[in-house]
């Protein structure tokens, strides 16, 4: 099964006899919240999930958003609706990484059936609604063993000895600007791969070859293990998504560059990446 959904796709589905569970994660690094804005509109029968508050855990030694509690996670997805055998279509404002960080989470936990709506509300051109769903509770019960997480020293590891690359911004890699964490910089010997450079100009994934030729291009070729971060483990699994349309696998470093960052022991690289 495909990892993305077309909007043209997801309303064909949606007036199935088993239309799919849908989250709305609209989110904004540094806010506003989302919430108001689903109240707003969003689509018939989604259930709003808060990326700050359910999809991750408190900031702290881990980063800032670090993986949520397992088993307060899968409540979060049955509140919402989700049970072991329903497909789920996740969600945001367009930009993808909330709905990306949905699709990691629940893939992490077991649940197969998931995708992201490719460019997300941008994209959709059915109708809105400002009604709040009451779903019936879901039975879903996450079973550890998804995709590969990385630690710090795996991700270290991988620099070394294999592909890591960088999500975010080229700015943010060199070192030029660190507007959140504690330094500047990257990781010793990872590759600036920012997650922008995965989508078009309306927001939505490049084709399969695309990727798979951006990605070997960075170095992903062969049985080369691949990693990624990102700043706090969002737009980082915007690119595993990218990576797995490509079809290669990747793990997340979840606690990122806010993770890495905080500890003065850890070694920083600024500026490009050797030629």
């Amino acid at each position: 099964m495909k990892p993305i959904i077309s909007a043209s796709e997801l309303l064909s589905e949606s007036a199935g006899a088993r239309p799919p569970v849908l989250l709305d994660v609209r989110w904004t690094l540094g806010g506003p919240p989302g919430r108001p804005v689903y109240e707003a509109g969003h689509l018939p029968g989604a259930v709003y999930v808060d990326l700050d508050a359910e999809l991750a855990g408190p900031p702290g030694d881990g980063g800032r958003h670090p993986l949520p509690d397992l088993e307060s996670f899968g409540a979060v997805m049955r509140r919402a609706g989700v049970s072991a055998d329903t497909s789920v279509v996740v969600y945001d404002g367009g930009l993808g990484w909330g709905a990306a960080r949905a699709w990691w989470l629940l893939r992490r936990a077991g649940h197969r059936d998931v995708r992201v709506l490719d460019g997300g509300l941008a994209a959709w051109t059915g109708e809105l609604t400002e009604k709040v769903p009451a779903p019936e509770p879901g039975d879903f019960r996450p079973e550890p063993g998804g995709p590969e997480l990385l630690d710090a020293d795996g991700a270290a590891a991988l620099a070394r000895a294999g592909l890591l690359l960088d999500a975010r911004a080229a700015e943010r890699y060199r070192g030029d600007v660190e507007p959140i964490d504690r330094v500047g910089g990257h990781i010793p010997g990872a590759v600036s791969a920012p997650t922008t450079e995965n989508v078009d100009a309306r927001g939505l994934f490049l084709g399969a070859d695309a990727l798979r030729d951006r990605f070997v291009a960075l170095g992903a070729t062969g049985d080369t293990p691949v990693g990624v971060y990102c700043g706090s483990g969002v737009s980082g699994a915007h690119e595993v998504l990218a990576l797995e349309i490509a079809g290669v696998p990747a793990a997340l470093y979840a606690g990122s560059w806010s993770e890495w960052s905080s500890d003065p022991a850890r070694p920083v690289a600024t500026g490009p990446e050797p030629q």
